[in-house]
């Protein structure tokens, strides 16, 4: 399928690896032009290296509103206009309510999980309304929709995430832009790896009998941005291999 992109231009935040990397990946194999960020140069050009031509490395931390505003700015520039967002930023340290005693954490994860998202868009969506044509797609998490055991500052920022930009997607949809969000579950990244050791043996407890491929994960991303899914807007969609277990 012919996704109509070539020749667009995404920003793709926190792209050196895991689910970030992987989207990045499919947009620029659908002849996209990606600007990628890292707070690593070394992770960053590695990651550029290896899509290839298509990608420009950018130094940025899109965990502070003000770094995600830059990024986008700066990606931008380089690329003359941006048409696609994929807003991704890394998740807040574990812990439940009992252990997470400092309220200014839960700050901190809604700026790295909330904001950050908030900031980009701000950067970017006007020049969108513009030009009549844009898409966003924010790199959520499943705990958006059903709150996971021990990370309730993920839960938090993230399902405040999903109100804006729900409410982003019907603000702006008359101007041919859509916004969604995609809320993976478990998938074979370095986050996953960090929170649970080897992810193998977590695909035991999803309907799927495994946990997800990050490539496929990239493939949806570059589906939500392109020509056919031009009336797909407003969405949270579960990536979870049948993890979730709510109606809707």
């Amino acid at each position: 399928m012919d996704l109509g992109l070539d020749g667009k231009r995404a920003a793709v935040a926190a792209a050196s690896k895991g689910l970030g990397f992987a989207a990045a990946v499919a947009l620029a194999a659908e002849g996209v032009q990606v600007a990628i960020c890292s707070r690593n140069r070394a992770d960053i050009d590695a990651a550029a290296a290896r899509i290839g031509d298509n990608a420009i490395p950018f130094v940025a931390d899109v965990s502070t509103a003000a770094g995600a505003s830059q990024f986008a700015a700066d990606a931008a520039d380089a690329l003359g206009g941006i048409d696609i967002l994929v807003a991704n930023a890394g998740g807040p340290p574990a812990g439940d309510f009992a252990a997470i005693t400092d309220i200014d954490a839960y700050a901190r994860a809604f700026e790295l999980n909330a904001l950050s998202t908030i900031a980009m868009c701000q950067a970017v969506v006007p020049a969108m309304q513009e030009q009549q044509w844009g898409r966003v797609v924010a790199i959520t998490s499943i705990a958006a929709r059903q709150p996971m055991a021990n990370l309730i500052l993920s839960n938090t920022a993230r399902a405040g995430l999903t109100g804006f930009l729900k409410t982003l997607a019907r603000e702006i949809a008359r101007d041919n832009i859509t916004v969604n969000s995609l809320q993976p579950g478990l998938h074979a990244t370095e986050r996953i790896t960090d929170l649970y050791g080897d992810p193998e043996p977590l695909g035991s407890g999803v309907p799927a009998g495994r946990v997800g491929d990050p490539a496929a994960f990239g493939a949806c991303v570059a589906f939500l941005c392109s020509e056919s899914a031009n009336y797909i807007t407003g969405a949270a969609i579960p990536i979870d291999g049948g993890a979730d277990a709510g109606l809707q």
